[in-house]
């Protein structure tokens, strides 16, 4: 049976929710805070681990850093490669998924945006993503990883959510199961006659337990932030940022 990561039809039929309009206008910005928090500097080696259709990656590659993608999504691969070579930009986009990707001491920084990660059903798999991850930075390299925090999660959850995309609506149901272990999304989209559902789990972390994650995948030292602009990991938080660095 295929898990819903691995499943083409749910990353193609939600390409409009989770890479919309909006996303694609909030990447520069988004990107300026990357590389203020990484404090990197044009010329780097950047890996953008699952890039999705190169939100990051492009405009990492814009502001002339060297820059590779990787996605387990062909066609997301294939939209981020057009784009690349439409404003030939030096970035190299792979399809690959993150469980078997490494490429040992190639990376002065590695990003994970936008909650791509805690995808697996064993949690022995997120812990070798991070340890592929240690191995793919130099010395001194730093790992940047962005997801909803348990704490944040506890601030705002709600049962059910919906929205409209360009004529297609989204509806959404949460439940937090396995003691806040695992969030289960429940997400419909219907447009006009058409109807489609998937059933998703993501695991959950707080902000002491990724730290103590990746500090058990090898990285030296782990700082938290509440939002990709640097600030607490707090009440206030609006995202769990951890700053992981080998």
């Amino acid at each position: 049976m295929t898990v819903w990561h691995e499943e083409d039809d749910f990353w193609q039929i939600m390409a409009p929710k989770i890479f919309g309009r909006k996303q694609w206008e909030n990447a520069p910005a988004e990107v300026e805070n990357v590389i203020s928090l990484l404090r990197i500097n044009p010329g780097a080696h950047v890996l953008d681990l699952c890039c999705g259709p190169g939100r990051h990656s492009l405009e990492l590659a814009r502001r002339g850093f060297q820059v590779m993608g990787v996605d387990r999504t062909s066609q997301y691969v294939d939209e981020a490669r057009k784009q690349a070579e439409a404003e030939r930009l030096n970035v190299e986009f792979l399809q690959e998924d993150m469980r078997s990707f490494c490429r040992p001491e190639t990376f002065d920084a590695v990003i994970n945006l936008y909650t791509s990660f805690g995808y697996f059903e064993d949690p022995e798999e997120d812990r070798r993503v991070l340890e592929n991850i240690h191995l793919s930075l130099k010395r001194g390299g730093k790992l940047l990883i962005d997801v909803m925090g348990k704490e944040v999660v506890a601030g705002i959850f709600r049962e059910r959510d919906w929205h409209e995309e360009n004529g297609v609506l989204f509806l959404e149901e949460r439940k937090l199961i396995g003691g806040w272990s695992l969030i289960q999304n429940r997400w419909i989209m219907i447009k006009g006659k058409e109807r489609k559902e998937f059933t998703f789990s993501l695991r959950l972390f707080s902000g002491a337990e990724l730290s103590l994650l990746l500090s058990q995948s090898g990285f030296n030292s782990v700082e938290l932030f509440g939002d990709l602009g640097g600030m607490p990991y707090d009440h206030t938080a609006k995202r769990l940022i951890a700053l992981a660095i080998k």
